[in-house]
């Protein structure tokens, strides 16, 4: 930091040295400080005493200190949002630009070095402050933060519309188009979305309506409002969503779109009938932010070579397995795009259909229509296909159509609800598919799930305890001192530690020695032992394999691989 910054400089002696103030004017404008605990400028400017234009020009002049004109720039919001709102707004500041190691910060007191200690124990950066004048400020501060603070502005109008319609007239507002119902639900959704939130909760409880959103994986609560204004909010989902707005006692699902930041975001809303009212979830699909590269999904150089040797061949079945929300449909858009071509003829089967991919024909299971996973099977074999995708194997019905496309020269992929590789085979077995049929189709099995990535920007190591080494199953004599590393949280992970996730798999080839045990209907437990013995890469060691890099933390370990069970 600058060392002349570091002075204690008092904006009271500046202002006097300069002649626009009067030493009787400063100690009046002290007392009323003290009485207030506003800030010294605000106060000269409100007394009347000196302008703000003085007070930039004479800090420019004395201090060195660049003026910037925030109406003639253009802010990033990913820079800006590095501070949090209740900073920026306690500081008067934001972040304009960062340059290596360097903020540039924009503040309306410069000289507030208890503001810039705070900025730089924070980020880890070296500030450099331009000064601002106060409108300029807040109307950006609004603009950066407006989501947060729209919403529960709009939240807090829309509940003082519902009292004085009930003092008027003694009822309660019906009317879902309500102005302030829309700008509270459009406002809510946009938050979700720049926050990087893969749903939205909405849970009603007797007296309030608690809203989370899921990030990374994780529910994280983000504002309570009151439960008499819920009604209006869910009709305004539902309508949205083409749902029935008289139809509370069973629960529905739909679909609608929104547009934030120039982006298509699809939504899937899904109501159900709580004793409090309708719990509704929304799931938010963004084309932009699918991976459809392997690779960067983050599986293991081990697994990856393997994968993509067993999707190359000609005919046969692999299935991708794991439990909701481990990003299994991602996986077979990723695998699927990798095998997409002109010369292929590529069809699926999907309940919803996520995300659209270029070239392939795409079938959304329609169950009022009539059109599920069987007869969408059956008539895509009269289709000519080369490669076929199933969203999900749920029946018995569904696995055997699937098969038979596997044994009859086609490439099936498709998703089973286990938690891994080898409780697979047993799944099948169990659904009363015969050994035989197994063998002669499945190629392989891939079970996956999402750990949270370590955020970057707050990213630190530390040593592990002997004692965490023996709980992760491994020997402490082989690990002294082990260095892992884990996130302290800063504004950039919402102080969670974590940013983004990372893909953990396990991958079971149908070697001959699995295909005798599959024969045998050996247990599970065989099955995966087998697979080990032959080289197989289990779930755990793939996040453990995480943990070393310094991807992810023991605890995400822990938390989505059930570690001990291996």
């Amino acid at each position: 930091m600058n060392p002349k910054r570091r002075q204690k400089v008092r904006l009271g002696d500046i202002l006097i040295a300069a002649g626009l103030l009067t030493e009787e004017q400063l100690q009046k404008a002290l007392s009323l400080q003290k009485a207030s605990n506003e800030r010294l400028g605000a106060i000269l400017i409100n007394e009347h005493f000196i302008t703000e234009q003085d007070i930039v020009r004479v800090l420019s002049q004395q201090l060195g200190i660049q003026y910037v004109d925030l109406n003639t720039i253009n802010l990033d919001p990913k820079v800006a949002l590095i501070i949090p709102d209740h900073m920026a707004y306690k500081h008067q500041i934001l972040p304009l630009k960062v340059d290596g190691n360097n903020l540039t910060l924009a503040m309306v007191d410069p000289l507030n070095l208890l503001a810039i200690d705070d900025i730089e124990i924070l980020t880890e950066m070296h500030v450099e402050p331009v000064i601002v004048q106060v409108k300029d400020l807040e109307s950006k501060l609004k603009e950066v933060y407006q989501d947060k603070i729209s919403t529960e502005k709009m939240i807090k109008e829309l509940d003082s519309a519902y009292m004085s319609q009930v003092a008027a007239t003694g009822e309660a507002i019906e009317e879902v188009e309500n102005f302030p119902v829309v700008r509270v639900v459009n406002s809510l959704f946009q938050q979700a979305v720049r926050e990087r939130a893969s749903d939205i909760h909405l849970d009603p409880q007797e007296k309030e309506i608690y809203v989370r959103f899921r990030v990374d994986g994780v529910l994280l609560e983000k504002m309570v409002f009151p439960q008499h204004i819920y009604p209006s909010i869910s009709s305004r989902i539902k309508i949205m969503a083409e749902l029935d707005i008289s139809e509370k006692r069973i629960p529905q699902d739909g679909r609608s779109q929104i547009k934030v930041d120039n982006q298509e975001i699809d939504l899937r809303v899904a109501t159900l009938p709580t004793i409090f009212g309708e719990k509704i979830v929304v799931r938010i699909l963004r084309k932009d932010h699918i991976l459809l590269e392997l690779e960067k999904l983050g599986f293991s150089h081990k697994i990856l070579p393997k994968l993509e040797e067993l999707y190359q061949k000609p005919y046969g079945m692999i299935l991708v397995t794991g439990p909701t929300g481990s990003g299994k449909t991602t996986t077979l858009y990723s695998i699927l795009s990798d095998l997409n071509s002109v010369e292929q003829n590529i069809l699926t089967i999907e309940d919803p259909v996520e995300y659209q991919l270029p070239r392939i024909n795409q079938v959304q299971v329609n169950v009022k229509a009539g059109l599920n996973f069987n007869n969408a099977l059956r008539s895509f074999l009269r289709q000519d296909p080369d490669i076929i995708m199933v969203g999900e194997l749920r029946d018995e019905e569904t696995v055997r159509i699937a098969i038979q496309a596997a044994l009859t020269g086609h490439f099936v992929l498709s998703t089973l609800h286990t938690n891994d590789t080898a409780g697979s085979v047993s799944r099948l077995l169990d659904m009363g598919i015969e050994p035989f049929l197994i063998t002669s189709s499945l190629l392989g099995v891939v079970a996956q799930r999402l750990a949270r990535k370590i955020c970057p920007h707050c990213k630190e190591p530390y040593v592990l305890e002997p004692e965490m080494v023996e709980k992760m199953g491994l020997d402490v004599s082989d690990f002294q001192n082990p260095t892992v590393y884990k996130g302290k949280g800063c504004p950039k992970c919402n102080n969670t530690g974590y940013l983004g996730r990372v893909a953990l798999g396990e991958l079971l080839i149908v070697s001959p020695g699995i295909r005798q045990l599959i024969l045998a209907k050996a247990p599970a437990q065989e099955i995966q032992a087998q697979a080990i013995q032959e080289g197989m890469m289990t779930l755990y060691h793939s996040g453990l394999e995480k943990v070393w890099e310094g991807t992810t933390t023991v605890k995400e370990l822990f938390r989505v691989t059930m570690a001990g069970k291996y």
